[in-house]
């Protein structure tokens, strides 16, 4: 007997039937003797739609009505998987955010956890044989009594902190995929399914534009050393053992991993942004008047590059942004402009970054340059690269992404890992 938080994604309860699988998901690990707490995301378009309803209204919207619109969505979730299985014996109830509560910052749209106080649930387990159907995605601020929202893909946030507050056994994320793969399979045919992964390797592959977990999931899950298994919804519920191992990815800690790979995974991202700002006045301070009001501004900056003139008077910055912050990455620098004392802007969005992930990076050295040899070969020029201990990144052309995951994929040997 164990305990478990069994998080389902929009496209595992995108309808009643849907729900009905997942309740009998569910079903199969109470009737194996575990205690399970259930977090679900909205059905599938459904936050799309109060969001576009919100911007409908007013496209400079009230945040804090944006979060109490768009955190209805899982409310409905809750509550109709909650009936779903009390219809099939489960004993069941909904909670809400606020009800459990998961206190949050009050950053609306954006809230981040402060804390989770799980006894509540627990003594419902304990008392009642209770599944908990929770309400992903929201919180409470509890100083202003507003519903707050976590963000894009914070139900996996909600599930892995309610996990670490009842001290779960393993937080398993249900998903529309099997597991987490070497790259997208959508671009490499011969992507592989991994049977474990690091946690430090994990935040690399999603901080890095893998979409299969959100970043922030997993920095909670290597922060309490809570596993989290990734698998899928669609498989038959009647076709798992509830005491085997099923099909998906383990994410844990890099103790439990007996060898690492050279290179665990290839991730890219094609939401990128570049920007270089020209000719500035190499002094002190320089680099602090350009990113400090990127960063009040709450624009993320990834890789940087710096080019000093010959004459060492004048300097070049690059950097890049989420595309979805160009334009006011770019107003930013502009209104700047009297303060950093630039010559011009120059400005790309049809750039891509590729990202090589592993941690066996560690020991083994020319790794990355067996990589710049490979894309030249190719004939794809690199505009920038960043490193760190794990993982090294590249920008390139938007039009030879396929092209240089495919070709790193097999560099590594991940066709056949």
């Amino acid at each position: 007997m164990g305990r478990l938080v069994m998080k389902f994604g929009g496209t595992s309860v995108a309808n009643i039937d849907r729900i009905r699988n997942v309740a009998q998901h569910v079903k199969r690990e109470v009737d194996a003797g575990h205690e399970v707490a259930v977090v679900v995301s909205a059905m599938s378009g459904k936050t799309n739609e109060l969001v576009a309803w919100c911007t409908e209204v007013s496209p400079m919207h009230d945040a804090r009505e944006y979060d109490a619109i768009v955190a209805s969505g899982e409310l409905v979730t809750a509550g109709l998987l909650a009936i779903a299985l009390q219809t099939i014996g489960i004993q069941a109830r909904s909670w809400q955010g606020w009800q459990i509560p998961i206190k949050t910052s009050d950053a609306h749209a954006s809230a981040r956890i402060d804390e989770i106080d799980g006894d509540k649930l627990i003594k419902r387990f304990k008392e009642r044989k209770e599944v908990a159907v929770i309400a992903g995605f929201q919180g409470i601020h509890e100083p202003t009594g507003r519903v707050t929202t976590l963000g894009r893909g914070g139900s996996d946030t909600s599930a892995v902190a309610i996990a670490a507050a009842i001290k779960a056994d393993r937080c398993d994320i249900y998903t529309d995929v099997d597991g987490v793969y070497t790259t997208d399979p959508r671009v490499v045919p011969k992507a592989q399914r991994m049977n474990k992964v690091a946690f430090e390797e994990m935040l690399e592959l999603a901080s890095q534009g893998a979409k299969v977990l959100q970043v922030r999931s997993v920095e909670l899950g290597m922060t309490h050393n809570m596993p989290i298994f990734v698998r899928s919804s669609f498989d038959k519920p009647e076709d798992i053992d509830p005491h085997g191992t099923p099909p998906g990815t383990l994410i844990c800690s890099e103790e439990e991993i007996m060898e690492s790979h050279v290179v665990t995974g290839i991730a890219f991202s094609k939401d990128e942004a570049q920007i270089s700002v020209r000719q500035i006045e190499d002094k002190p301070g320089v680099a602090a008047s350009i990113f400090v009001p990127l960063a009040e501004a709450n624009i993320n900056v990834d890789m940087i590059v710096q080019n000093v003139s010959e004459d060492g008077k004048t300097t070049d910055l690059t950097f890049t942004v989420p595309a979805t912050d160009y334009a006011r990455a770019k107003e930013t620098i502009t209104a700047a402009k009297a303060k950093i004392g630039y010559a011009r802007i120059d400005s790309a969005t049809d750039v891509a970054k590729v990202s090589v992930i592993g941690s066996g990076m560690r020991s083994h050295a020319g790794v990355a340059a067996q990589a710049f040899a490979a894309l030249s070969e190719r004939q794809i020029n690199i505009r920038a690269i960043t490193t760190s201990e794990i993982k090294f990144s590249v920008l390139i052309d938007t039009a030879y992404t396929e092209l240089a995951v495919r070709t790193l994929h097999t560099l590594y040997g991940l066709d056949k890992a």
